[in-house]
């Protein structure tokens, strides 16, 4: 089938073509397409019902029922489900095209396979390092494609402000503007619950430009404190939440009227644990989404996406009508687009997928706006590139080549050992554990050793040269090793992390020579490289390249002594300052519980 391709500036709106839709749906003039003699998924009522044909012209469901032969003509494409399933196109209620390693271009032909025909997206990594100019240019790509990407206005750049320092800021004032874009839905997560819950007068004026726009709020409420704080959130505003981690947060949220984002990502593996406010204590399931959040190129190209995340929730004893439910019309409800995507009935964009079987979900074919954009697993359409500028491909700025001794840690005059406050990774999940632990002292210098290694904050977008030093436990890392990315939550700055401070050298240098991007090396060779030059968190190249590159870097984790699942994942988070419990910035350590500095080293006795 050939290419084609078909942008949201384009697309006709229902009342645009409401005159076709309703000639088609009586008989009166002939339909694009017939989707013919398939089960219809109805998500609206939970019904499967069989033997049913879909109507389709200019790209949305004129007609659903029975017998569709009445809105057939000469030129009718016929597509025989043969008795499948039809589902509408899945939606991604919460997720950062950045962490997939892809352009938005390269992100929807990555998931188009997949089902996914909706995301909303929140490109708060490329606020961080490239400003407002960053997020219109994430907006324009995600318009140009073939399936709906809709676009939330990043909240918190910086994420915690005074406890960190990013290439830019956002304003309430730039919020304000980009509520006027095309492609804009909402504002995206308000990661700064502190400053909501003490009624912060920037974040409150960016929830009510959002509100006043009638556009959505999103939640991001990281603490499992559920008294007065987490009142104080609900009440100003956001309508989502996806840092749920259990049962009572997922209770919690929606009891408050708030949507309850269950994630599944490369790491985040928060639905089994919350699912079960529908599955066992019988909550109305209308309430709660699936999301992915972060998920790189390597789990989408090899597992899947959306399709991956209903899978997951069925198998978690979910009824599968429920979990579609989640995925598709609950996701369309929230936003305010249930008149638009969603469901298969009339009006609405004609996203489909053909399946074969409702609990494994086979992706057999997706349709996309009325037009085939994938079938077997394989994409088939073109998927618009925007041309990013020399500024966008130019965001690693060090003052200067690192050595070894930058990643000294004095110790106190006279000291043989210390008590360190050390960054614990927990797998599978974003938070971390504070934890303490004795080091030697050798020379006047505080060693890593053990499960402990070295973790260093390096500054990349002003080049001031500084580093910033401390600990990290539960990577496992072995022998002369170090890993660097200039992928680092939310600042986005560059993480180093390893037992060997000449290889942290080597590492930090080869992404400021390559401009961004993952790296690993052992014993002076480098094991791995995820280049990834747009902004130092995107490549333009096809998601099976960057995903071959992504696999290669797990792989080099493991043989550096790695054992946890999608390690990557915790590493870029370490300095993501408003997850709870310890994370460093390039200001210093950060206690996410009382969001302020606290000192590396325990004060001597």
């Amino acid at each position: 089938m050939a290419p084609l391709a078909m942008t949201d500036k384009t697309f006709p709106s229902w009342p645009d073509v409401a005159t076709q839709l309703v000639d088609v749906a009586a008989g009166r003039r002939a339909a694009d397409t017939i989707i013919t003699g398939g089960i219809w998924v109805n998500v609206h009522t939970r019904e499967c019902l069989p033997a049913h044909d879909i109507a389709i012209a200019a790209g949305r469901i004129a007609f659903v029922g029975p017998d569709a032969s009445h809105c057939r003509g000469d030129s009718t494409q016929i597509i025989e489900a043969n008795g499948r399933y039809m589902i509408p196109g899945l939606c991604d209620g919460h997720m950062h095209i950045e962490s997939t390693m892809l352009t938005p271009a390269e992100f929807a032909r990555a998931v188009i396979p997949h089902g996914t025909t909706s995301a909303f997206t929140d490109p708060h990594e490329i606020a961080n390092v490239l400003g407002l100019n960053g997020v219109r240019m994430m907006h324009d790509e995600a318009l140009m494609q073939p399936i709906n990407i809709f676009t939330q206005m990043p909240s918190c750049a910086p994420s915690a402000p005074g406890l960190e320092t990013t290439g830019f800021e956002i304003s309430a004032e730039d919020v304000a503007e980009a509520m006027a874009w095309p492609g804009i839905i909402g504002l995206g997560e308000m990661m700064n619950f502190p400053g909501v819950s003490n009624a912060d007068p920037q974040m409150l004026a960016e929830i009510a430009a959002t509100q006043r726009a009638n556009k959505t709020v999103g939640g991001h409420y990281a603490s499992p404190d559920l008294g007065p704080a987490f009142a104080a959130y609900v009440a100003g505003g956001p309508a989502d939440d996806h840092e749920g981690t259990c049962e009572a947060d997922a209770v919690a949220r929606m009891r408050q009227g708030m949507r309850s984002m269950i994630r599944l990502g490369s790491a985040w593996y928060d639905v089994k644990t919350q699912i079960t406010s529908i599955t066992e204590k019988g909550l109305d399931p209308r309430n709660m989404i699936l999301c992915t959040d972060d998920s790189h190129s390597g789990t989408i190209t090899n597992e899947g996406h959306m399709n991956r995340v209903v899978r997951h929730a069925i198998d978690c004893d979910c009824d599968p009508l429920i979990a579609l439910q989640m995925a598709t019309i609950n996701t369309a409800t929230h936003f305010g687009l249930e008149r638009e995507i969603g469901s298969l009935t009339p009006g609405r964009r004609a996203d489909v997928i053909l399946s074969s079987d409702l609990k494994t979900l086979p992706v057999e074919m997706v349709i996309a706006r009325g037009a085939v954009v994938a079938e077997d697993g394989k994409c088939l359409v073109d998927c618009p590139h925007f041309d990013w500028p020399d500024m966008a491909r130019s965001t690693v700025n060090m003052a200067r080549d690192l050595a070894a001794d930058d990643f000294d840690i004095a110790a106190p005059e006279g000291a043989n050992a210390v008590t360190a406050n050390v960054i614990g990774v927990v797998e599978n999940q974003a938070p971390t554990r504070a934890l303490k632990f004795e080091l030697p002292v050798t020379e006047g210098r505080v060693q890593a050793t053990g499960e402990v290694c070295q973790i260093a904050l390096v500054e990349r977008h002003r080049a001031m040269g500084t580093v910033t030093n401390a600990f990290v436990s539960g990577f496992g890392y072995e022998g002369r090793m170090a890993m660097a990315s200039t992928v680092a939550h939310d600042s986005h700055h560059m993480i180093v992390v390893g037992t060997d401070a000449e290889q942290m050298a080597l590492a930090a240098n080869r992404l400021r020579e390559v401009g961004g991007g993952i790296t690993i090396f052992r014993d002076g060779e480098e094991l791995a490289l995820v280049a990834l030059p747009i902004a130092g968190l995107m490549s333009d190249r096809p998601a099976a390249q960057v995903a071959a590159d992504a696999d290669a870097l797990v792989q080099a984790m493991v043989d550096c002594g790695c054992k946890l699942n999608n390690a990557y994942m915790q590493h870029s988070l370490l300095a993501l300052v408003v997850i709870p419990e310890l994370r460093i910035s390039d200001l210093g350590l950060v206690d996410v519980q009382k969001f302020e500095i606290i000192p590396l080293l325990e004060p001597q006795t």
